[in-house]
């Protein structure tokens, strides 16, 4: 039998197809989800390295969502899939307040990322960086990006590029990546906020804010 789960409304399934919409738009492959304790974790990836030989860091976006039923299951499926089941079932409802329970499409079982889980405890708390300056930072590395991929670039070297520039440092916060900033900008995570918190534990960071959380794990640590 296939996993499933159930959303308390319609607004809870309406922001998960927001949240399945953007990262789509960020990289149009898989989602992880995992299910326990009565809360949907929805992890999808932002940037990751391509190869043993890749330093990039991994940036993932985490979103969690409170359920009706309490399942227990750890899945890789498409994002479109999963999408598609959205919108088919934000088509067929009736009553707004109403649970809408979600069957998981197929699994996929190659993709690197999803393989790295980030700890739950231990996390310390680091000064809080202004969403401006990730905002600003997200904007000028689009900007160097699409300046310097042509159409028609080859895939490796597209890479190259966004390597070089979502590697990069924020300005004022060493441990930050670039990336994280882009992340938390085109996941939506940055509307609305003054402020993002800021935690750190062994090789991982975590920039937090009432909308979601973007997760980094520097490269080294996977060598």
């Amino acid at each position: 039998m296939n996993d499933a789960f159930t959303l308390p409304d319609s607004l809870s399934l309406s922001d998960l197809a927001t949240y399945l919409g953007r990262a789509g738009r960020v990289e149009d492959g898989s989602v992880r989800l995992i299910a326990g304790s009565g809360v949907l974790a929805v992890y999808v990836a932002v940037f990751y390295p391509m190869g043993l030989l890749d330093s990039s860091p991994t940036v993932l976006g985490l979103r969690t969502f409170q359920l009706d039923d309490r399942p227990e299951f750890d899945a890789v499926v498409p994002v479109r899939s999963l999408k598609e089941r959205l919108v088919r079932l934000q088509n067929d409802v009736v009553d707004p307040t109403a649970p809408v329970t979600v069957s998981v499409p197929a699994t996929v079982n190659t993709v690197t990322w999803a393989a790295i889980s980030p700890p739950r405890g231990g996390w310390a708390r680091l000064e809080p960086i202004e969403s401006d300056r990730l905002r600003s930072t997200a904007e000028a590395g689009i900007a160097r990006v699409a300046e310097a991929i042509p159409t028609g670039t080859g895939e490796q070297i597209v890479h190259r590029v966004r390597a070089d520039v979502w590697s990069a440092p924020v300005e004022g916060a060493e441990g930050v990546p670039a990336g994280a900033g882009f992340g938390a900008l085109s996941l939506g995570f940055l509307d609305g906020e003054d402020e993002v918190a800021v935690f750190e534990t062994g090789t991982w960071t975590r920039l937090t804010t009432p909308k979601g959380h973007v997760l980094v794990k520097r490269r080294s640590s996977l060598l």
